[in-house]
């Protein structure tokens, strides 16, 4: 017989997606390539939503993982992104912060600092978790890895939009 891994949260509860919804006129802007409109926190919760989770068929949005809420935006180009895990213990929260992290990274422009946290009191290991998620050379060396930054690829593709 062979072991399989068990999951933290073998049955977690999968949320309805809101749409977000603009203005026509930021809509416009939006589509706009001659408009120069500044990106916002729905733009950014826009990039991450779809990511998968690393242990289920569903996205961060749909699990409650990510939500608009999360998004913030502080002085010197910082764009902050507070995530919370579906149960405390999550071993893959490292990984779903990663996978944010590396989603950012991909398409925000360059003059952003990309920092992301678990929400408070939401993980057993909050301090750890937040240490390794914004240790530049942590992340660097984790995406070294070949099986690794796989995983985080896979995540990335996400689910199409319906």
């Amino acid at each position: 017989a062979t072991l399989r891994p068990t999951m933290d949260n073998a049955n977690p509860i999968v949320h309805r997606v809101a749409v977000a919804t603009r203005t026509a006129a930021e809509l416009s802007a939006e589509e706009d390539d001659s408009v120069d409109d500044e990106i916002d926190a729905l733009e950014v919760f826009e990039h991450i939503r779809r990511i998968n989770d690393p242990e289920h068929p569903h996205t961060l949005e749909e699990l409650k993982v990510a939500r608009p809420d999360g998004v913030a935006f502080q002085d010197g180009g910082v764009v902050r992104v507070t995530f919370t895990p579906t149960v405390p213990h999550c071993s893959m929260a490292t990984l779903i912060g990663l996978c944010i992290r590396v989603k950012l990274l991909r398409t925000l422009p360059r003059r952003f600092k990309v920092d992301v946290y678990v929400a408070p009191g939401s993980h057993a290991s909050e301090a750890a978790v937040n240490k390794q998620l914004n240790d530049k050379e942590r992340v660097a060396a984790a995406l070294e890895n070949p099986k690794l930054l796989e995983v985080v690829n896979n995540c990335l593709r996400g689910k199409p939009m319906e």
